[in-house]
């Protein structure tokens, strides 16, 4: 395993759980979301609003593209970066692709009333919308994380717990 590529609905805690990943593992962390906007010197909701989303996706996808020479890396994905079957192509190449889950309520209780996330200005129903439309995506991980009842530490305790013999069978060859 070369890497590790956290996917799912935003709110799932993707960022939060791969910097502590990261910092377990001694591993270097990128947000995709993050990278963008320091590439492209504008935050994503800009981007959303100036450019449109197919414009963010297509920055996404170049930027996945680069991730392919990366080695032990976590890689926490925007919510939609896995919908695009290029992105989803190279992740399977890179390393081991793990989806972080939580039911859309427990996720807009999370976010709450922050408004800096593009595709949630329509409201729950549009939200949970998206979010069954993403599932079948999701649920093509190599292994999936129910982060509803656990806490940043306990995710990434689980996700080392059942990754622990594929990092230590490369580190060992």
């Amino acid at each position: 395993m070369e890497n590790i590529v956290l996917i799912g609905f935003m709110g799932t805690g993707k960022t939060s759980v791969g910097k502590r990943l990261a910092k377990h593992l001694g591993w270097d962390f990128l947000d995709t979301d993050l990278a963008i906007e320091e590439i492209s010197g504008t935050s994503v909701s800009e981007i959303f609003r100036k450019h449109g989303e197919t414009r963010f996706r297509s920055e996404e996808t170049v930027l996945v593209k680069r991730l392919k020479e990366r080695k032990k890396m976590v890689i926490a994905t925007g919510g939609g970066t896995p919908l695009n079957p290029e992105n989803w192509e190279a992740f399977t190449e890179i390393g081991i692709i793990i989806s972080l889950y939580a039911p859309i309520d427990t996720i807009l209780d999370r976010i709450g009333g922050k408004n800096d996330r593009p595709l949630l200005r329509e409201g729950r129903d549009e939200a949970q919308k998206l979010w069954l439309s993403r599932q079948p995506i999701y649920n093509q991980a190599d292994l999936i994380i129910d982060t509803t009842e656990l806490d940043i530490d306990e995710v990434a305790n689980e996700i080392l717990g059942k990754i622990e013999g594929r990092i230590e069978d490369e580190t060992k060859a």
